[in-house]
């Protein structure tokens, strides 16, 4: 399959990481990549399996060798016995133990050993053989013994004549058998380098067709997908099989698409980064105008602009303060906590007042925890992240369509401390969090609960609760709406913030 390659990459001093990087692949040959790799492995299984058969093998074969002999020494010895009293002719005797191959040959019938013919024959025997019954270890031992030390020995081989009484047994030189043992080899090992080729070259084109094939059609894809991973075109295209391969193609191509759609996600955030960037500049500017203007309103002498110009200044302060943070957020992350003993009910109130919910639209608000309960936290962020729970509660109640003649419409914020950790509670009597959200949770742009949201506030919330330590989940309830629990532990106290603690109160 070929490759397309496209951009460098010059800080790739290593040529094999270069390559790599570039998403080229050096060519390995026939015979240097995997499928030859697998050819020379199958040629040397192969020889190793012909070598753990050779030694039964070549001990059959000498066994076979030595039957024969001993069975055409039997032959001649039968007729020579039959020829009894008459005494074979030296030279008859000679003829018959050329043809035979051997130096003597004996009968042995009725418990008794009759020499029948011999000629020239030797003072001592090396070695005796029996081969009546002979084990399958022994034989081998005895094979490998003749080929490696034989070939200049004097043996003696003796064996029942078929199924009856009589033996027969034969002195002979061992040059012969270790001859036709080298033969016997000589041609195994031809036959098997034949055998083991022809395996070789018919599972090299079944493997490199059925498994290397579709490899090379993986790492290709792979190699142009990293050289340019928005391309649609390099997506890789498996086939319908059901073996391991295929399986891996399809996943392969799964990946590469939903990498596609998170790289497209990421560019338009990107973008969307940029856009915001902008735009906060400005506001930050009509924002501290706003300020100053909304400075001017302490100074009013009207009750009920006093009663809510603080509120609208601490709503200012922390439209400002949010600004402020929206590039640090989109450059890294949030800032870390500045924590402190924050007082659950001022905090809470806060978030009612800002939600401004309407006395006319029938939406309770309900505070259920300790009037003296504190959060070791971050104010302001934890102040977020409960206003934006509690304003996609009141999102969700307001929906059109929700809450009908009699239906009961209620926030409700809940805590308690449990030793060291405080629990927080925000729930709601709304329609719950569709499927789609609940799969995509504090996903960003993904787990919006409603249509033109943007799953933003459910992202930050946790971020922010992660940074204190804490967490954030989706509680399951027997009823309607939606309910999330805050758990935010204090901070560890140092030894020497104790002491002073318990100095100063002493």
């Amino acid at each position: 399959m070929p490759v397309r390659h496209q951009g460098n990459d010059p800080s790739a001093e290593i040529p094999a990481a270069g390559e790599a990087a570039k998403g080229r692949c050096p060519s390995a040959g026939m015979f240097g990549g995997l499928s030859g790799k697998l050819l020379w492995l199958t040629v040397v299984f192969i020889m190793l399996a012909e070598i753990l058969i050779f030694f039964p093998s070549v001990a059959s074969m000498r066994l076979r060798w030595l039957q024969e002999r001993l069975n055409t020494a039997a032959a001649a010895a039968i007729v020579i016995d039959g020829l009894q009293p008459i005494e074979l002719p030296r030279a008859l005797q000679k003829e018959t133990l050329e043809a035979t191959g051997t130096k003597a040959i004996v009968l042995r019938k009725e418990g008794t050993s009759r020499l029948l013919a011999t000629t020239d024959m030797p003072t001592s025997v090396d070695e005796s053989y029996d081969l009546t019954d002979v084990p399958p270890l022994t034989a081998i031992r005895d094979a490998l013994d003749t080929l490696i030390f034989g070939g200049g020995r004097m043996i003696r081989v003796y064996g029942p004549v078929g199924d009856t009484k009589v033996g027969v047994e034969v002195v002979m030189k061992d040059r012969p058998l270790r001859t036709a043992m080298f033969a016997y080899s000589r041609n195994v090992l031809m036959l098997s380098v034949l055998i083991s080729l022809f395996t070789a070259t018919l599972i090299f084109f079944a493997i490199n067709r059925l498994l290397i094939g579709p490899i090379r059609r993986l790492t290709g894809s792979m190699q142009q997908f990293s050289s340019d991973p928005e391309n649609p075109a390099h997506v890789y295209i498996g086939d319908g099989g059901r073996d391991e391969l295929a399986v891996a193609g399809r996943n392969l191509t799964s990946m590469q698409m939903e990498l596609q759609k998170t790289l497209k996600q990421q560019k338009n955030l990107a973008a969307l980064g940029l856009a915001v960037s902008k735009i906060n500049h400005d506001m930050r500017n009509i924002l501290a105008s706003a300020q100053l203007m909304s400075d001017r309103l302490v100074d009013v002498d009207d009750p009920m602009v006093k009663s809510f110009a603080p509120k609208l200044l601490r709503t200012i302060d922390r439209a400002v303060g949010y600004t402020t943070e929206v590039l640090s957020y989109g450059k890294a992350s949030e800032s870390a906590p500045r924590r402190r003993h924050v007082r659950l009910l001022e905090l809470t109130q806060d978030v009612r007042d800002m939600l401004a919910i309407d006395p006319q639209s029938g939406i309770e608000f309900i505070e259920q925890f300790a009037a003296d309960l504190e959060v070791d936290a971050d104010g302001e962020q934890l102040f977020r992240v409960i206003h934006n729970l509690t304003r996609n509660a009141l999102q969700a109640l307001t929906a059109p369509g929700e809450g009908g003649p009699g239906a009961v419409r209620r926030i409700t914020v809940s805590a308690q401390r449990v030793g060291s950790v405080v629990s927080i509670t925000v729930d709601d009597t709304g329609p719950g969090m569709p499927l789609k959200a609940r799969q995509n949770l504090f996903a960003a742009f993904r787990g919006s609960a409603r249509s033109g949201g943007t799953g933003l506030g459910l992202t930050i919330a946790r971020e922010l609760v992660l940074a204190h330590g804490g967490t954030i989940a989706l509680v399951e309830k027997p009823t309607v709406g939606t309910q999330f629990r805050i758990e935010i532990p204090d901070r560890p106290v140092s030894l020497d913030d104790y002491r002073n603690r318990t100095h100063s109160e002493n």
